[in-house]
């Protein structure tokens, strides 16, 4: 079925050539999906998002994909300063407070294989709010399922045994994922934690170290080696 639209006027061209390079997925935390599109479409708030995916699994557009929305905010990612310009932005009705109910992450997987067709990206190319803004966000929260949507080909999950490496390689490998290695150790590790592992705590260990070293190895050549 195809989306309903209720066009935003929180828009632009993208910029320097720019093209969605990744798919950025977002938590609303608003009360009801409609809340959300209604702020998204309100010229004063100055942000929008190209789709709003609800509990139902009805998936609304505001902003063709031809263009930059505006739901990244200050963000980096793989060297990349401008996601709004090089990204598609989904915002999933949820507070993150509980889990999100299957009729949206179904709606969500074929969602995410018709954008990711259409601009022929890769499995590692779906990421959340956390991950490129690091210390300001935490969508779409501990409660999104990462693992069950890595599985069916939409981002990246580590793998199973625990690769042996060198805790001083942390941040070599993160960078090299694509985080912004510039907020600092502690600041990495939580996103990283956010994304993969929210249920660890402490400092920095050996699974952590492990996980994101699966990670990078399961990245296509060009970019983990970019």
């Amino acid at each position: 079925m195809a989306p309903l639209w209720s066009p935003s006027p929180n828009f632009t061209e993208r910029r320097n050539g720019l093209k969605p390079r990744w798919v950025v997925l977002h938590y609303t935390a608003m009360k009801t999906a409609q809340d959300a599109i209604d702020r998204l479409c309100a010229p004063e708030h100055q942000v929008s998002a190209h789709y709003v995916v609800d509990e139902l699994g009805h998936i609304t557009q505001l902003v063709d994909e031809r263009h930059r929305a505006w739901h990244a905010g200050q963000s980096y990612w793989r060297g990349c300063e401008d996601l709004n310009s090089a990204s598609i932005g989904i915002e999933l009705a949820n507070r993150g407070t509980h889990p999100f109910p299957v009729p949206q992450m179904r709606a969500l997987r074929g969602l995410l294989g018709d954008v990711m067709a259409r601009w022929a990206l890769e499995h590692a190319d779906v990421i959340g709010h956390s991950d490129i803004a690091i210390g300001r966000k935490t969508d779409p929260g501990p409660r999104f399922d990462w693992r069950g949507l890595a599985y069916d080909g939409f981002g990246l999950w580590p793998a199973g045994a625990t690769l042996r490496t060198d805790p001083d390689q942390f941040l070599y490998h993160a960078d090299r994922f694509g985080y912004d290695v510039r907020a600092g150790s502690a600041a990495v590790l939580e996103a990283f934690r956010l994304h993969f592992a929210p249920h660890r705590r402490g400092p920095l260990n050996a699974d952590d170290c492990g996980d994101i070293a699966s990670l990078v190895a399961q990245m296509p050549v060009d970019d983990a080696t970019s």
